[in-house]
């Protein structure tokens, strides 16, 4: 089998060839990025003209005769959109399998999505979408070749994927719903096939910890040369191996004993910083050791997939301009505006935080994505220009602004990363929210995080000081409301223990798959959701809600 898969590995380096060539022109991207986004639209607005969505815009000859000017005249008919804006349409769709509504012919397959701060969202994926996936999914393996990933060496061994069920639910009019790990199984053809784990029975389950202890059992003795799957569930994995493996041999110490092969960790949907010394430690041993030997991380959404990683250790990801999805980024300070701006790849500014907007090829026209991202590099077409590249900074309705502070997610990242590397301190999931005042209690903010090892009262205050100063070095409001503390006090960080917050998405029905937890939000409904699930499984650690009594 080594041998017969080594050589599909061989072919598919050989099929990428030319994609890898074009991948590096750093020119082409720098000059054509926003002509290749101007021929995504025109195709999507061709393909989609006789729908009733197209006829409603006007996606007719005069518009599709335009030049350049064409991304204008989309944009003067069809307006930005959020979900509850197309949901009565994608209803018809789905649930009365109705053809030619937002996208030509009958869309088959829908992704059920569940995110933490809204209801369940139900996304349509097209055949045309799928070919998209696909062509993305292809990238993957180009970048990873460009990083020097030997691909007949990943096809020497297995590629384990951790998705969720892949379970499709089929109503009367042959349109099926479910996870996108479901959907997306139509792209596990040969020769995929032939190194596919963990096997289509592990991955029909959708209890996720029975699922991971099957999937680390099925898995602990395979040859892994590749992981793909959200950093969180990933290192519970990981975990879960070596200890099966010190189960039937005491010799093993490291991830790295039980998987000596493993050559690619394809990561996304979280930021990996958070996690990477657990991660170092699994798989070397010590939590400033070896990193697994290369990560390459992706930015994928039920909707499309957006960007991934094309510089090892580089945050910045490539967004696909030439996948078959057209972007848009609106200014998060004007995305409730009815006549926000909007600016391709091309037209961004560094240092300016936009929502992303996308319009795809399963009829999401101009649907407002919800991520918040910031460029690292914009193809203009100047000297040292190159493609264009982002980065993830939050959510546009997750965010900390109850007394002026004005912060982010990437704020609250940022500052948790600097106290783990400065305190020493390991911690895994973690989110923040207001402290309202009261009770003789201050202004301020709560981090209520995962926290393993020692945990003294000077510990925690260590920890909150870093966080706090990290904060103030981010954002001027922050610093500014902080002052003297008197608008706001000092942070509150309150310690649970690890498992609390998977116990408390286990309690909302929203553990595993791409369930993510956030980060921070206005309001304490998930601060206070932790801290109670915590505290009904004796999950919280004393001492409990600890200021950080460390000032600036």
């Amino acid at each position: 089998m080594a041998s017969w898969t080594l050589s599909i590995g061989a072919g598919l380096r050989a099929l990428l060839a030319g994609r890898i060539r074009r991948l590096d022109d750093r020119q082409r991207w720098a000059t054509r990025s926003g002509d290749m986004q101007v021929a995504q639209l025109r195709r999507l607005l061709q393909r989609a003209r006789e729908t009733e969505f197209g006829r409603a815009h006007a996606f007719d000859d005069a518009l599709l005769r335009r030049g350049r000017d064409i991304v204008e005249a989309f944009r003067a008919t069809t307006p930005i959109a959020t979900y509850d804006d197309l949901k009565p349409l994608l209803e018809r769709m789905r649930r009365g399998g109705e053809p030619d509504v937002c996208w030509p012919g009958l869309v088959r397959d829908w992704a059920q999505t569940s995110g933490t701060t809204a209801g369940d969202k139900f996304m349509p994926v097209s055949r045309e979408l799928l070919a998209h996936n696909r062509k993305a999914s292809f990238d993957v393996f180009a970048h990873a070749a460009r990083f020097g990933v030997s691909l007949p060496g990943l096809y020497a061994g297995k590629l384990l994927f951790l998705g969720g069920s892949t379970a499709l639910e089929e109503n009367e009019h042959g349109v099926r719903t479910g996870d996108l790990s479901g959907v997306v199984t139509q792209l596990i053809t040969w020769p995929l096939t032939e190194v596919y784990l963990p096997g289509r029975d592990i991955a029909l389950m959708s209890d996720w910890p029975a699922k991971i202890d099957a999937m680390a059992r099925a898995c602990a003795g395979a040859d892994i040369r590749m992981v793909s799957g959200m950093a969180s569930w990933s290192l519970v994995l990981f975990e879960r191996v070596v200890e099966l493996a010190r189960e039937r041999d005491a010799s093993v110490r490291t991830l790295r004993d039980v998987w000596p092969n493993l050559r690619l960790f394809v990561h996304g949907g979280v930021r990996y910083d958070p996690f990477e010394p657990r991660v170092r430690e699994v798989w070397s041993g010590s939590a400033t050791g070896d990193d697994v030997p290369t990560r390459l991380e992706v930015y994928p959404a039920s909707e499309g997939f957006v960007a991934m990683q094309d510089t090892p250790g580089d945050r910045g990801l490539r967004l696909g301009v030439d996948h078959g999805v057209f972007y848009e980024f609106v200014p998060v300070e004007d995305i409730h505006r009815p006549d926000a701006p909007a600016f391709t790849c091309d037209q961004v500014e560094r240092g300016q935080r936009y929502v992303v907007v996308m319009s795809t090829p399963a009829g999401m026209w101009r649907y407002v994505l919800g991520d918040v991202v910031e460029f690292d590099d914009i193809p203009h077409g100047t000297a040292g220009a190159g493609p264009a590249r982002l980065r993830i900074v939050g959510r546009h309705r997750l965010f900390i602004n109850a007394f002026g502070e004005n912060v982010i997610v990437e704020h609250i990242e940022n500052a948790v990363v600097s106290a783990m590397r400065e305190t020493g301190v390991r911690v895994g999931e973690f989110t923040a929210a207001p402290v309202y005042p009261g009770d003789n209690r201050h202004a301020g903010m709560e981090l209520v995080i995962e926290w393993e090892g020692p945990r003294e009262a000077e510990r925690l205050r260590a920890f909150a000081a870093v966080f706090d100063r990290s904060i103030k070095a981010q954002n001027n409001d922050y610093t500014a409301k902080r002052a003297g503390d008197r608008g706001m006090g000092v942070p509150t960080l309150s310690p649970v223990a690890p498992g609390a917050f998977h116990a408390w998405l286990e309690s909302r029905g929203k553990l595993g798959g791409q369930h993510k937890c956030p980060r921070c939000a206005n309001h304490r409904e998930f601060v206070d959701g932790v801290l109670a699930v915590a505290r009904d499984r004796a999950m919280t650690i004393e001492p409990a809600r600890q200021p950080a009594g460390a000032g600036a």
